[in-house]
């Protein structure tokens, strides 16, 4: 077991996974533990990870990797659980990053070249920007949301491939939206990094021992609070306020609203 409360028991087929529950509300009480918990894929889904499942008493999955990821690395999604698809990058075209990361972990001075001199940071608080106004992902929180807000979606698993990206956004509006605090939120959100990071630790060694920096990787694999601040700064500059993001942004009537607290805070 971890020592941290919100950390289920340590899976390596369920890496980061967490319970988001627990925050304080501003509404009173607080967010219900047991009803939304966080992942990555399951692609490599053990017994051990099916158990942790059953035990967890899971009834949806949402799943929010693009079509490809899915296909090329379908989840082992246990009989009897709902799994939701919900392409949150559906309309946008990947940069180089992701899509050259076995380069640069071989090549350390790839790495330099496409993650040195701010690049990473970049990209990534423009992808956490496009998690707040890209069609295909207003369309997927969208989703994600009103479903939650059924009371048969609970216990519901959120993932995404590393659980810490689109997942990650998933975490963080409902949090707030939830009405926990700045702090409670971004303490989840850096959670990742104590859980998951670790996981690379063989990674990290094979890239310093070629003569690279680790921290490069770091921000590739982890989370960084400028990644999160980047959603937030545009969720403020385009709807002014979490409820206007789910009112005006997500078209989420006041109905599914009510619901959506009432099934989560407690």
């Amino acid at each position: 077991m971890t020592d941290n409360p919100k950390l289920s028991s340590v899976v390596p087929s369920l890496a980061n996974l967490r319970d988001i529950g627990g925050p304080e509300s501003r509404f009173g009480g607080s967010v219900r533990t047991g009803a939304v918990y966080r992942s990555t894929d399951l692609a490599s889904l053990s017994k051990e990870g099916e158990q942790t499942l059953a035990d967890l008493a899971v009834t949806t999955i949402y799943d929010l990797r693009t079509a490809s990821e899915r296909e090329t690395a379908p989840d082992r999604t246990p009989a009897g659980i709902r799994e939701l698809g919900l392409d949150v990058l559906a309309d946008k075209q990947y940069r180089a990053i992701p899509a050259q990361m076995q380069q640069m972990i071989a090549d350390p001075r790839a790495a330099s070249e496409l993650l040195g001199s701010g690049q990473a940071l970049e990209y990534f608080q423009g992808s956490y920007r496009d998690f707040v106004t890209l069609p295909s992902a207003v369309a997927s929180y969208r989703q994600l949301f009103l479903d939650l807000a059924e009371p048969t979606s609970a216990p519901a698993l959120i993932h995404c491939t590393t659980g810490k990206d689109r997942t990650g956004w998933a975490a963080a509006a409902l949090l707030l939206f939830l009405g926990a605090s700045k702090d409670a939120v971004f303490e989840d959100y850096l959670l990742t990094n104590t859980v998951l990071l670790p996981l690379f630790a063989p990674l990290f060694e094979k890239f310093a021992a070629t003569g690279g920096d680790p921290t490069l990787l770091e921000g590739v694999l982890g989370v960084r609070p400028e990644y999160l601040e980047a959603s937030l700064a545009e969720l403020e500059s385009v709807h002014g306020s979490i409820e206007a993001y789910f009112t005006d942004g997500l078209k989420i009537d006041q109905d599914a609203q009510t619901r959506l607290r009432g099934n989560l805070i407690g």
